[in-house]
Order: C-alpha cells, then structure tokens, then sequence
C-alpha cells in the first residue's frame, strides 16, 4: 500500500532474504515487509517440509522461522520473521530447506505412502537391523532433525542481566494491561509494564474505526503512553518478553535492546534478562486467534484473519489481492470488512455457523460481501502460494456436500479465540474450562496473580479496559472502578474447535493442528487409537504443542480431536501443561556476564601472590586456585610432599585455609537453627569453644562437615569443605524459608572476608605467641577446639585452636586485605623455628595419618555418620535434626554397610590407587560384586610407608583381615586396620 499503517514511509530500508534485495520501512518486521514485497513462501515444514507462509503476526507464528546474519559471528538461528524488526542491511535467510527454498529436497517426505511418516512412526521403525543404528538409522536422524543451524563462531555481544522489584508486574500493554497500569501508577506505587512488541498498544494498534472515551483507539494509547511517562514510579519495557512465572511472584523478562538497532553501541548489551520479584502480578496476555483445521491448511496465502488484518492496518501490507474468509467467529467479519475496504477482493465468506448473529455480520451483509453459511474450505489449490479454495455445504445432520471452487490467493481463518493462559498455568494456578465458550479461563491463583482482559475470558473492549482498571488499583490495595466508553469495536463472539468436516478422504489429506511440528488431525486420531488415553499421551506420541510453540494455536484443537475422538468432553482428556519459556530465550540472555572466564571465575586467596613468590604449585579446588605443593630447586612433588609432612610433624607448617566456606550464623534462634541442621548438640557450647559439626541430608547421608565455634550466645562462625560452602548456604536457606520460618536468624557467606593462615606443628604456639595480643595461648588458657578474639600484629582476629594434622594448630582468621601482611608476618617469625609452607597434597597426607575425613572422598552421597565411625557426633538426647529418622532406617543400621576402615599394603612400599576396588579374593570371579572401594591412598613419611583408607562392607568387624585389590598388573594385598594410623590417643594435638 502506498499510504496507511504506522511505518515510517519516509525512512526506506533495504533488506535481503535469501540473497534477494528487499525494500521495507522504519517500524517495519521482517513478516511485513516480505508480504509487503509479495513473498509468502518462508520456509519449510519440519517433517514433511512442505512449503509455509505467514499463519500469524506475533509470538504465536509457528512456520516462519528464521536465520539474521548480522555478520562477525552475530547469527541467531529460529527467529519469528514477525518479532524480528527491520533494520537497514538487515540479512536473513530461511531454514530446513536444501538445495533451496523453492526447490527443496526433503518434500519427498510428503510425497511417501500415506502413513509412513505418521505418528510414532519412529517407535515402529529403525528397528533391524540392530547394527544400522548406529552407523546409519542415528546419523541420518541427527542430520535431519532439528530446525535452523547453530553458529559456531563464538558470539561477539555481551548480555546483561538485572534484578528488579516493584510493588505490582504488569504483562502485557494492550487495552487491559495500559488501563491496568495507569490505575496502578496513578497511586506513586513501583509498577513495571511490559510487553513483547516493539511498539506497546496490542491490538488497539490494529483498530481503525473504534474508540475509546471518544478519542480513536491509537489516539487513546498514545495519551495512555505519555501519561504513564511522566509517572517516575513507572517502569515501561517494550520489546520485552514475559517468558517465565516462577515461584513466590518471580518473573523472567528478556528485553531485546539493540536487536533492532542498525549499529549498536558497543556498550550497550544485546539483550537483557529481568529478574523481576514482584508483590503482585496483573496478567493481560491476550488471546491467541484459532486456526481452523481443515486440509491443506498450511498452504503459504492461508493465515489467521487477525494477521492479515494486522499486516494491513499496522503495516499498510496488503496479503494478498482476492481473499476467501473462513470463520467461525463475528471477529472475522470485522477482518473482511477492513481487507474490503483497503481494496481486497472478498470473494466468499464461509461461516461454518448455520445462523449466526452479530454487527459485523450485519455490516458485512450491508457492504454487499458474499456470505455463505453453514459452509465450510474443504482445501485449497497451489503449492507454493494459494491459487483457490474448494468451499462445502454443511447438513444439519453433520453431512458434507462437495461445493463450488474459488479463485484466490488468500484463505483467512478466524476459528475464534484462546485465552493466552501460558504464564498463568506457569505459576501453577488452576484453569476453569468454560463449556458454554469451550476455552480454559484462569480459575485459582497460586501466587499474588490476577488476570484481566481477554486472557481471562474478557473479550469485549469496554469491559476489559474496566477489568484492567479494577485489577490495576486491587493490586496496589487501592481499589477503584472506572467505565470506558467504547464504539466500533467488536468483540469475539462463536468459534469452533476441532476438525472442520469435509467430504475428502481423511486418510489421505493432511489437515494440519500443529504447524510446527507436522502433526495432524489423523495424527492425534491415530493417538488415540493406540491407545492414548490422556492428552499429555497423545501430546508426547504426535509432539502436538510441544517445543517452542507450546501449544499456541494448536492446543484447543488438538484437544478437541482427542475428546472426539475419545467420545469426551475436553476437560475429561486432560490439559497439557505449559512449560516456560513462553518463546525461546537466546542461550546469551540465560547466561549473561558468565561466560569464558566468568563462566567459571578462578579465585585466589588474599595470599595467593605470596604462595606464588615461595614456588608453589597450584591445583584447582572448586574455583578456587590452592597452592598444592611448595617445590625446592630440582624436587619432585613426592619429595616436596615428603619434606613439608616431615617439617609439620617436627616443628611447624603455614598454610593458607582461607578457601573453606565461613558463613556467620546470627540471631536470637541461631542455637535451634543449629541444633535443627547439625546432628551435634549446641545448646551448652560455651561462647569461645569449637565443636565439629556435622551435617546430613533428609536421607541421613553425611553431606558436610567443619569445624563451628560460637561466637556469642547468638552468633556462631561455622566453616564448611571448600567446594560444599554454597550448597551448605543453600541447604541452610532452604530449610530456614521453607520449614524453619519461625526461627529469627540471619545467614551471611563471610567467607571470602576472613583470610585464614593455619599454623601447625609441635612450635605453632612458640611462633604465634608473640605476635598475639591480648590472647593467652597457654593449653590451659586455650585449649584444643577453642577460639579467642584479640589482635595479632596489630590487626583484629578470631583465633581458634584447631587441627586437621593432628598436631598443635592454630587458624588465625583476619579481615581479608590483612590476609598477606600477617601471612608475611607469621612466615618470617617462624622461620628461626624451621616453620615451612606446605600444600594442599601434604594436608591430604597429614590428615589421612589421623583418621580425618574429606566429604566427597570418603563421602558418595550414601554414607552415614556410623559408617565413618562419627557415632559420638550425634546428640544422643537430641529431639531431632535434618536426618534423624533417616538414622533409624533398618537398611542404614545393617552391619554389613560399607564403613570406614584403613588399609596397609603387606609390602609397605606399594601405595594403592584410590578408587581401587577391595575383594575378598585375590582373583574373584567375574561378576563377583566388590566389598567396597580405597578412598584415600598416600606415602607417609612420617610413618615411612603406604598407608590408605577405604569404605568396606562391615568393615569395623574385619579388623586384622586380608583383603585384595585386584589390579591390572596383579593384586594387592592388604591388611585391614584401624583407620587412625598416627598418634592415636592425640597426645599431640593437645600439647
């Protein structure tokens, strides 16, 4: 069209598509320009790869799937050609089709017997010979399925993500959420609106004739617009899409910010993901235009009424020049009356109602436009594009009479309307089926959600603009009614679901529900005659409403079919569920900043760089980089290993804890919390004493430990394993929102500010000592798993006396910026007194010596305390903890579980292999199940031979038994023992 639409005809920009030069304008999309230059063949179907066109004119388009190329890596695959907006320069090209889009190879999928390609055929094919799965069934498979290509160059753009709270979500900027959020901001409360389409209004930006309080209906959202401008407390967010509703009023958003833009700032993110935590959530998502199910429905020129009128109103892009409308609905009335008027040719009107009533028929009648009812397409003529639609007479007694042949090259469906119900059933609220309408309605809210406008069933103008209003002002606890005036809007009023009956073969014709995935009416039939019963069956058989459509325009249909064809009303078969997101959301958006080094940040210990100056090596714990070992000029790690344990054991080692997990537990209830998620007891812990903690999951399986010390009466600094320290925050916030939110407590990951130096050996009080002030760090003073606060160097620290070598230690905990200074100061203090850094690997050894235990290494996730012989960690009087009743299970109180034992090897120079599995027999039959597994294996200098520890089935009663560890180079065997191999009644730790 010369004139009309809102594209910006002074503002031309060139395009190509599939190699093709294109000419659009500013506030064009890709959809509405290619229609505007006369193509409607846009890609091809996923399993027949039949030719598609343009069905819808939003999120709900199924068949025009595309590849933008914005060069330099920048493509993204499977994009909606009517959500991509035009751009100068903008490249796109179409998918699924080889050679090319004309002349594509695999619509010889279509052309097969009838029935091969059928539903489920791939759970009755491929099935011999066994040995072609492999090489050719699965390859082949591969190669063929799937839509789009994915880039492999790496994405050059950034992507931001950005948390938000506000007092009242809005999604969606038609009638309803505009009314809705004008009464919410009127009252200075945060509201956030936000919609999917780059220009906010919805359908009221289709509207030519109607009007609201007597401006036009574009009149009426531009002033809406600037009025909720000019509020500071409002949030707007176009090209914005709600595509997730979480729990407790969460809310996923990804904007499009410069997807549209021809050069973006290299600043500026390319999207961004809203995390959006809302106190209450307006739901006005519209409603989606049904198809009608008849066959050769999919042919390019056959669309939703509502599309084509859009196209033609909004973008001023006529789809085609003759039309035929086929409708089961008033609003398609109101389509023909606008295409009519625009110069479209209507050359027949097929109503399938048998007398129906409304405006827009009485208008269509009074325009002269040619009506025919109770008539229904039987198909249409044309490959590529429509050349004709074959019309039928419908009997009253459900009959069919073959009818005359049109000319044109366009077939508008108007089957009526489907809430958009998606982000309701995401937040797990429960649908009401209206049988008068035949449409699910949202019923019972699960969370802080109301749903207004035709979403909710509302589909005249003036009543959803009021319900906007009343469920705006009820969110912001200001309720207030308002009425709209409204002329010359029509509302939905008819509809029909299911197949359209007809006089052809039904097994030879394919009358399409699902567009996306290829499933068709005789599909979902076949379904059910194999036995589907439910219709989260027949959805997994046929994949109708799966993907990335989830249902959309296929849902209602689909469900009809079965119901028919299972002699029952729709909601006797189920509804399928609808799963997030509501349109695909790039890898990108989900993923952020984390991406390469962000992805999987390294983190270094405020001592890292001194570590690093003494030589040492480094090994990756979690995220975290630990100096492993610390080598000398021309040492192996087995002899650096060697010569740290040794100095440990004779005077002292430094070495940098900083990397365990500290979280500050704090509050009036802190000691219930603890007693709560801790099998040990805490009540009568004094302040400035230690205890080990042990932790469990509801299962009763040990899934941390470390070493707690209470602070004050209300405060406890709890240590966890270097890698569980998020999980054991997440458990404890778990369990404090969902099943302890009586208890007054604050959690805080204080871990990465307390730099930590452990000092251990037989002079780590003689080192510290005169460092220290204002701690007496006498073993009377200070005994063994205690902690004091006071300075050290001058610089605040909690000081706690404790071990993971056995020997006399002490953890000065310091604020992290102090970390290398007193990390140098204790380092050179102790260096008349031979102290010696030391790594993670001589740690290892140190504390498989004594019997220590690491979670995740004599830990699989199935390991009780009394398997590890931490019976005493368990508070006996204790009326309960996180995994007490587990401890009761009759298969967990078995003697022959698997427990922890220790291991030497007859010949004292072989250290095993952890992992190592232990058998009875040196060389037992195949198939013979293991008693158990090495968890640990080392050489210990101290002891001056191999010493290891491993998890055996009743293992505590095999003490003195020979055992095997069958190897590849012959076994080995060893002698089980008591897992403490070092002074074991801790003399020294208690020096």
């Amino acid at each position: 069209m010369v004139q009309g639409g809102r594209i910006d005809r002074g503002a031309p920009l060139n395009f190509r598509f599939d190699g093709r030069r294109y000419q659009g304008y500013l506030g064009d999309t890709l959809a509405s320009a290619l229609i505007a230059n006369g193509v409607h063949l846009i890609g091809r179907s996923f399993k027949y790869h039949r030719p598609r066109g343009f069905l819808a004119a939003g999120a709900e388009e199924p068949n025009a799937l595309v590849d933008v190329d914005r060069g330099g890596g920048r493509t993204a695959p499977n994009l909606r050609a009517t959500q991509v907006e035009l751009y100068e320069g903008l490249v796109a090209n179409s998918q699924n089709r080889w050679p090319s889009l004309s002349f594509d190879i695999g619509e010889i999928n279509d052309l097969v017997p009838a029935g091969l390609f059928s539903a489920g055929f791939y759970y009755k094919t491929f099935m011999a010979p066994v040995s072609a799965w492999k090489t050719i069934y699965e390859p082949f498979i591969r190669r063929a399925a799937g839509l789009g290509v994915a880039p492999t160059a790496p994405d050059p753009d950034h992507y931001a993500q950005q948390y938000a709270f506000s007092d009242v979500l809005i999604v969606g900027a038609g009638a309803t959420g505009l009314a809705a959020a004008l009464a919410a901001g009127q009252t200075g409360k945060r509201v956030i609106l936000a919609d999917e389409q780059a220009e906010m209004g919805g359908g009221l930006l289709d509207e030519v004739d109607a009007t609201v309080d007597g401006q036009s209906a574009r009149a009426w959202v531009a002033a809406t617009l600037q009025q909720l401008k000019t509020m500071a407390n409002v949030t707007l967010l176009a090209r914005t899409q709600a595509f997730g509703y979480y729990a407790q009023n969460f809310v996923g958003l990804a904007e499009r910010v410069t997807e549209h833009v021809v050069a973006p700032d290299a600043r500026a993110p390319r999207e961004r993901l809203w995390k959006v935590r809302a106190k209450q959530v307006v739901l006005a998502t519209g409603a989606i235009e049904r198809p009608l199910v008849f066959p050769d429905n999919d042919r390019p020129g056959v669309m939703l009424a509502s599309a084509a009128r859009t196209y033609l109103n909004r973008y001023g892009a006529k789809s085609g020049k003759k039309a035929v409308m086929f409708t089961a609905d008033d609003t398609g009335y109101t389509a023909a009356l606008d295409l009519h008027k625009a110069g479209i040719r209507i050359v027949a009107i097929a109503d399938i109602r048998r007398a129906p009533e409304g405006p827009g028929l009485a208008l269509a009648k009074a325009t002269g436009l040619p009506i025919q009812f109770a008539t229904a397409v039987s198909g249409v003529s044309g490959r590529a594009r429509v050349t004709g639609a074959s019309l039928c007479a419908l009997g009253a007694d459900g009959s069919t009479i073959s009818g005359p042949s049109v000319r044109c090259d366009l077939v508008l469906m108007a089957g009526g309307w489907t809430p958009a119900v998606h982000l309701f059933s995401q937040s797990r609220g429960k649908l009401t089926f209206d049988a008068l309408r035949q449409i699910y309605v949202p019923g019972v809210s699960a969370q802080n959600e109301r749903s207004a406008g035709a979403c909710n069933g509302v589909f005249d103008l003036a009543a959803a603009l009021a319900e906007g209003h009343t469920v705006g002002a009820a969110a912001v606890g200001a309720p207030t009614e308002r009425a709209f005036v409204v002329s010359d809007a029509t509302a939905p009023s008819g509809g029909f679901h299911g197949a359209v009956p007809h006089p052809r073969d039904p097994q030879k014709v394919k009358a399409f529900v699902d567009f996306q995935n290829d499933v068709t009416a005789k599909d979902i039939k076949l379904a059910v005659r194999e036995g589907m019963r439910s219709i989260e069956h027949v959805k997994r058989y046929t994949t109708t409403g799966m993907a990335t459509d989830q249902g959309k325009t296929s849902n209602m249909n689909g469900l009809a079919i079965a119901a028919a064809a299972l002699d029952k009303a729709i909601p006797e078969v189920g509804l399928t569920s609808f799963r997030s997101p509501f349109t695909p959301v790039t890898f990108g958006t989900l993923a952020g900043h984390s991406r390469g080094d962000l992805f999987d940040p390294i983190r270094r210990t405020p001592m890292h760089a001194k570590a690093k100056a003494l030589g040492a090596m480094f090994e990756d714990v979690g995220q975290w980089k630990r100096a492993w070992y610390f080598p000398k000029a021309g040492e192996s790690i087995h002899a650096a290993v060697n010569r740290e344990g040794l100095a440990v054991r004779k005077d002292a080692g430094i070495f940098d804890a900083t990397t365990l997990g500290k979280i500050e537990v704090v509050g009036p209830d802190a000691v219930e919390f603890m007693e709560r998620l801790y099998t040990n007891p805490w009540a009568k812990l004094g302040v400035g004493r230690c205890r080990y903690g042990l932790m469990l999951n509801e299962a009763g399986f040990v899934i941390d430990d470390g070493v707690v010390g209470r602070m004050a009466n209300d405060r406890f600094h709890v240590t966890t394993t270097t890698g569980g320290a998020p999980r054991v925050l997440a458990h404890m916030e778990d369990y404090l929102q969902t099943e302890f939110p009586d208890l007054k407590v604050w959690l805080t990951s204080t871990t990465e500010q307390w730099a930590v130096v452990a000092v251990q050996g037989p002079k780590a009080r003689e080192i510290l000592a005169p460092l220290v002030e204002g701690i007496d760090l006498s073993a009377v003073a200070m005994p063994h798993m205690s902690l004091r606060e006071g300075k050290i160097c001058g610089v605040p620290t909690r000081l706690f006396r404790v071990s993971f070598t056995g020997e006399l230690g002490f953890e000065v905990n310091v604020p992290a910026d102090h970390g290398p200074a007193i990390w140098q100061a204790i380092y050179e203090a102790g260096q008349p007194h031979g102290l010696t850094p030391y790594g993670t690997e001589t740690m290892h050894v140190l504390r498989a010596e004594k019997g220590y235990i690491i979670v995740g290494q004599e830990t699989d996730g199935t390991v009780t305390p009394s398997d590890l012989a931490l019976d005493w960690a368990i508070g006996k009087n204790k009326r309960d903890f996180v995994g007490k009743r587990s401890l009761r299970r009759l298969d967990l109180i078995a003697p022959n579980r698997k427990q922890l034992v220790g291991l030497l090897t007859d010949d004292p120079a072989t250290v095993l292999e952890e992992g190592a599995q232990i058998t009875a027999e040196a060389t037992p039959v195949k198939g013979t199940q293991a008693l158990g597994h090495v968890t640990s294996a080392y050489w210990s200098a101290t002891l001056g031979r191999s010493i290891a520890l491993a998890i055996v089935a009743g293992g505590r009663a095999r003490m003195g038994e020979t055992l095997h560890a069958p190897m590849a180079s012959g076994p080995i065997a060893v002698r089980v023992v008591e897992p403490i191999f070092f002074d074991p009644d801790g003399v020294r730790i208690n020096a």
